[in-house]
């Protein structure tokens, strides 16, 4: 129980101070965990965290429950996430309790905030770019993916984009792969990784049979939102295309009910997938909240058991190499699009939204400036530039 409790503490201690997104919750593991902790070495790390580049989900939340299960077994894992995730979950679901309450839409901050979004998700897609489309295969594999997105927009697409960028990376880069990959040995059985899996599988096919004929919007919330945990390449940023197309053209928000969100969880330490939180509160209130974050972490830890077994044999494939990569440079062009419809539709209305658009996004991208910092002074600059302009 100790060792429980010790790893509770360590993930809370990391949940309350790991601003910056996937990469910089990374640099903050290694500094806990590894050079300060001593629960593992740099090399064991480092396999870690390319087992969940290679899964869908969360990166950094997935590394997080990877290694709490090194050190306390599944409810390590359990342990782990439950301190890194819930104080950004408490925070949101706060702010959307606050904007419910006292009808914060039409505020001037909350139109900043919106702002906020699309210099994040630009600077997101620039860094995903260069990382995941570095040649003119990949950016045209990105371009038709954004275009067909754009012209036929719905959460049922971007599966079958994905699927088909898949198939699309396996013939064409299946031979171009690389082949010295680093090995490392896992405790799980291969049996308990399959039945992870068949869970995972089961659930995810079950799930929207359920939704027809039980009209129950937690089930439908939880159907939603463990879907889009488990088919979410890409990091956190690439979960907003997916649940917009489920939750707005529904009704369940409306557009600047969402981005307001999503500029609000920038502000927040942890991981961005807790943006479900603030959906879910929207939604349907605490209850909704609990279901939608359950929902889209699940996934997560039935992926990292079933392929912890697996994972060696699946890295030395260059055909899988191959998918991995044709699909990563779909996600790409599904960002593009988003960045496109909603973000930048619904966030940039006059000269004034963009000057302080391009403002934030320069600061980000070329000073650095945390996104946490970005956040408030977008809201500091919403209201400078409606003062300046009455």
């Amino acid at each position: 129980m100790s060792t429980l409790l010790e790893i509770l503490a360590t993930s809370t201690k990391l949940g309350l101070t790991s601003f910056g997104g996937p990469v910089a919750h990374l640099a903050y593991f290694k500094n806990e965990y590894i050079d300060r902790k001593k629960w593992l070495d740099e090399k064991t790390y480092a396999d870690i965290i390319a087992l969940c580049q290679f899964l869908p989900g969360p990166a950094s939340s997935q590394v997080g429950i990877a290694i709490g299960m090194l050190r306390g077994g599944l409810l390590g894992g359990l342990f782990s996430w439950f301190g890194f995730t819930v104080p950004s979950i408490l925070l949101l679901v706060l702010f959307a309790m606050l904007y419910q309450s006292f009808s914060l839409e039409g505020a001037a901050f909350i139109h900043s905030l919106k702002v906020v979004a699309v210099a994040v998700v630009l600077h997101a897609l620039i860094g995903m770019g260069k990382k995941l489309t570095p040649d003119k295969t990949r950016i045209a594999i990105a371009l038709i993916a954004a275009t067909i997105m754009l012209i036929f927009p719905s959460s049922w697409m971007q599966i079958l984009i994905i699927i088909g960028a898949g198939i699309v990376g396996y013939i064409l880069f299946k031979n171009q792969a690389n082949s010295n990959v680093n090995l490392f040995s896992v405790h799980i059985s291969k049996r308990a990784g399959m039945i992870s899996l068949s869970i995972l599988l089961t659930t995810l096919i079950l799930l929207p049979i359920l939704t027809k004929f039980i009209d129950n919007p937690f089930v439908q919330i939880f159907d939603t939102f463990f879907r889009v945990g488990s088919l979410v390449f890409g990091g956190g940023h690439v979960v907003l295309p997916m649940i917009e197309r489920e939750v707005v053209p529904t009704g369940w928000l409306t557009a600047d009910e969402f981005l307001a969100g999503y500029g609000m969880a920038q502000a927040v330490p942890g991981p961005l997938f807790t943006f479900s939180s603030y959906i879910g509160t929207m939604m349907a209130g605490i209850s909704g909240a609990i279901i939608a974050t359950v929902a889209i972490f699940l996934p997560s830890f039935l992926l990292i058991i079933a392929a912890l077994p697996f994972l060696n044999e699946l890295r030395k494939r260059a055909s899988f190499q191959g998918i991995l990569m044709g699909v990563n440079a779909s996600v790409v062009g599904i960002l593009l699009a988003a960045f496109y419809d909603p973000v930048f539709q619904s966030s940039i209305f006059d000269a004034s939204d963009f000057a302080l658009g391009a403002i934030l996004f320069t600061l980000l991208y070329f000073w650095n400036v945390p996104a946490w910092l970005i956040v408030l002074l977008g809201i500091a600059g919403g209201y400078i530039f409606s003062f300046i302009s009455i």
